[in-house]
């Protein structure tokens, strides 16, 4: 077992997975001819001449996810109907044959330029399925299609943060059989743009199994290879009849990725963190009808709660209306949003403290290192200690009621379960408890007050580490 253990505790992530995760929080946006339509899924039928937004601003759509704290940001240059956001040389199926910027506009170039502008990373959506294009279903050609379109956006857009693979097909069971090849898609990406991460449909994030902002209640990092390679999978709209629907059931129907007991005997273990998508509005592309149906601030911070601070990152759509703007209502609440994160996680009610721990391997991993901001010190004990405590001890009793925890998990994903206690008058009370870190845990509790906080790290794999410690206090 301890060689097991081991083994599942150096599993660690690559260096564009690190980069991906430090992001935490990032926008979608779908914006194609669908929003002229009034429709989720285009039938590849629609005329180029509907693409007319009037008032189109992609640096608005830049500060309004900003505003939110977001920090990156991924376009659908063309969703299932095949419609292409840029001028693409493969199809006049573009904004190059809609009357908007009179046929010279680039919407993706808009958003990449807006984005590197405003300093954040930009990532792009293509879907596989393409109801337009007339070769679809005949493999080798449409593979030649996708990978030139692919190619396109990957050589003339600058850097790509995130390549983002849909595993949507509606074909059904007397539909078009495509067979994709994801590995020469894969050797694209890797190629042309190696610091990109593939996500859904690819090798470096995973899907969280949901499109309603669920995530489980301990969300793995280190999981068996077999998760990675079932989303790789050709013709998933043959496999079912529910339109392709196996593409998205793939990875929900476990709710134990990667516990001991889900690894056990498992020699194969790969780095796949999750993602959660969902929309800030019931649906993914703008519809005037849910115009007051745009999620509160709470029912975000509830989805940025679980996954941003669950280990997974936070993918949130953000829609634009058919001016080209994002809207009011949308602006507003993401305004709200970001104040709202800013003023809740601004200030470390921790700084100042003084650190102690049970154990430490030497100096250089000494239990002052939580408190610091570089991500790249960090706390542990011996090797083989797989249960430990640390401390931080006020200067004087504080009120708080959340502490964020981040593990160093350049050295891989090592807490299974952990209780944060507060040193009360009464002495110390136990205010939460939780399984999985990873890289980052946001425990939320009642206010307590004390003049020490502990975490007592139950379960580990062969040696925890913690990289960070944080203690907050709700604002009025």
């Amino acid at each position: 077992m301890e060689s097991f253990i081991k083994q599942a505790a150096q599993v660690v992530p690559s260096e564009r997975q690190l980069k991906w995760q430090s992001l935490e929080f990032y926008a979608f946006i779908h914006f194609t001819v669908n929003t002229f339509t009034d429709r989720e899924w285009g039938d590849g039928n629609e005329a180029p001449a509907i693409f007319d937004p009037t008032e189109l601003d992609a640096r608005q759509w830049v500060a309004s996810v900003q505003s939110a704290g977001m920090r990156g940001l991924i376009l659908t240059c063309k969703h299932h109907d095949g419609f292409c956001l840029w001028p693409s040389a493969y199809t006049d199926h573009s904004v190059k044959s809609s009357p908007w910027r009179q046929g010279q506009g680039d919407l993706v170039r808009e958003v990449a330029d807006a984005c590197r502008e405003a300093g954040i990373p930009f990532g792009v959506y293509l879907s596989p399925w393409d109801r337009h294009e007339k070769t679809y279903g005949d493999s080798p050609a449409y593979n030649d299609y996708f990978v030139a379109q692919l190619t396109e956006l990957l050589t003339g857009y600058g850097d790509i943060f995130c390549v983002w693979f849909d595993g949507a097909c509606g074909e059904g069971p007397n539909g078009k059989r495509q067979v994709y090849d994801w590995d020469r898609y894969y050797e694209t990406i890797r190629r042309l743009q190696p610091d990109a991460v593939i996500s859904v449909c690819g090798p470096d994030v995973r899907w969280c199994g949901n499109e309603a902002g669920h995530v489980r209640p301990s969300e793995w990092s280190v999981v068996p290879a077999s998760m990675r390679d079932n989303e790789k999978i050709a013709d998933k709209s043959q496999k079912e009849d529910d339109g392709g629907a196996f593409a998205r059931r793939v990875d929900s129907r476990d709710n134990d990725l990667g516990s001991r007991e889900a690894i056990a005997g498992i020699a194969d273990l790969v780095w796949y963190p999750a993602e959660v998508n969902t929309s800030i509005r019931p649906g993914w592309f703008y519809h005037a009808t849910e115009d007051d149906q745009v999620k509160t601030v709470e029912e975000l911070l509830a989805v940025y709660h679980g996954s941003a601070g669950g280990n997974a990152s936070f993918l949130l759509n953000v829609p634009p209306d058919r001016r080209g703007l994002v809207h009011e209502r949308d602006a507003d609440v993401l305004r709200r949003l970001g104040e709202r994160l800013r003023a809740d996680y601004g200030v470390n009610l921790a700084e100042g403290a003084e650190a102690a721990a049970s154990d430490a391997i030497d100096e250089a991993h000494a239990a002052s290192n939580v408190l610091d901001a570089d991500p790249e010190t960090y706390w542990c004990p011996s090797e083989g200690t797989e249960q430990a405590d640390i401390e931080l001890r006020f200067a004087e009793p504080l009120t708080f009621d959340r502490v964020v925890l981040k593990e160093h998990i350049r050295s891989g994903q090592r807490i299974e379960r952990f209780t944060v206690s507060c040193r009360t008058t009464a002495g110390w009370t136990d205010v939460h408890s939780n399984t999985v870190v990873g890289h980052k845990r946001i425990c939320l509790f009642e206010p307590v007050t004390g003049d020490a906080v502990r975490i007592r790290i139950e379960e580990s794999r062969w040696q925890p580490t913690l990289a960070h410690v944080g203690v907050y206090m709700k604002s009025n």
